[in-house]
């Protein structure tokens, strides 16, 4: 049965109910199991997730996630609820509860996963190893990822989006060099990026709840600094391949309308190619 259809004395126990299964699994994640890192100077009164990050994480609004877990009658989608099934660590029972909770029929199968590419495309992308390559949206949601992209920028199933993961990341933060230099240069291209399109108001949605998620996206968000987004060169200290440095070229897909292939190329006079290729040997090489 809807929510809706319910009599209102059920329906407000079913608001309790989905507003305390949400906080409890909310609480027992702490930002290092969501892979989290949390900036120098800004102290945490919970050891849990909190909303505003549970959002971005998820891919979903801040203010939408709220309505959720405050039990009011929104539409929900089973897409949005196994995003965020993945971000508080749920197991079958509990992603099954909580569909039921918000008033839908537990799928019977697994959630598909990834968005779909064409197969041209997609065979660049993964032709392009051992160099990272990755394919974005005008959003900066990640389509598709190349196996040496994984491995180079520590990028996991979970990750959706280049800038949530850019300022939520440990993996990514604590390997990147320069990472002060690079997120003023991340925000200004974004900021470039969403002037664009003026009309689409999910920019707009994204940015506040980056703010609300990251103190320090936040800061560099008031600059109102403009950076190009085309081209430029980045470092990664990489924890068992050593430093990396690449120089990144954007290209813009004709076919694919605000989509970006951002591919990766070893600097000249460093050994990043030969170390690229020994990480990815390393990766499907057995130990023994």
């Amino acid at each position: 049965m809807e929510i809706a259809k319910l009599p209102a004395e059920a329906r407000a126990r079913r608001a309790a109910e989905i507003r305390e299964f949400l906080r409890s699994r909310r609480a027992r994640v702490t930002p290092a199991d969501a892979g989290m890192a949390v900036g120098d100077g800004h102290r945490r009164r919970t050891p849990g997730l909190r909303r505003e990050e549970v959002a971005v994480l998820a891919g979903v609004g801040v203010s939408w996630y709220t309505w959720l877990e405050q039990g009011r009658e929104i539409n929900v989608s089973g897409e949005v609820l196994d995003a965020i099934a993945r971000v508080l660590r749920m197991d079958g029972v509990e992603r099954r509860h909580l569909y039921l909770l918000a008033g839908l029929n537990p799928p019977q199968t697994p959630p598909a996963t990834g968005r779909r590419v064409p197969d041209e495309l997609r065979d660049v992308i993964d032709s392009w190893l051992p160099r990272p390559a990755y394919l974005i949206d005008r959003h900066w949601n990640l389509v598709a990822v190349n196996r040496a992209a994984e491995l180079v920028f520590g990028y996991r199933e979970q990750d959706h989006n280049c800038l949530v993961t850019f300022f939520t990341g440990a993996r990514y933060r604590s390997s990147l060099v320069h990472w002060q230099d690079a997120a003023r240069a991340i925000v200004g291209q974004f900021r470039a990026e969403a002037a664009r399109y003026p009309e689409d108001a999910e920019f707009g949605r994204l940015t506040a709840d980056m703010c609300a998620a990251s103190p320090e996206f936040a800061e560099i968000w008031a600059e109102h600094a403009i950076r190009d987004a085309t081209n430029g060169t980045k470092t990664v200290a990489h924890p068992e391949a050593g430093e990396l440095t690449f120089v990144y070229t954007t290209l813009i897909l004709p076919d694919l309308p605000g989509h970006r292939l951002l591919l990766h190329t070893p600097a000249t006079g460093t050994d990043t190619q030969e170390r690229l290729v020994s990480l990815l040997q390393a990766a499907v090489t057995p130990p023994g």
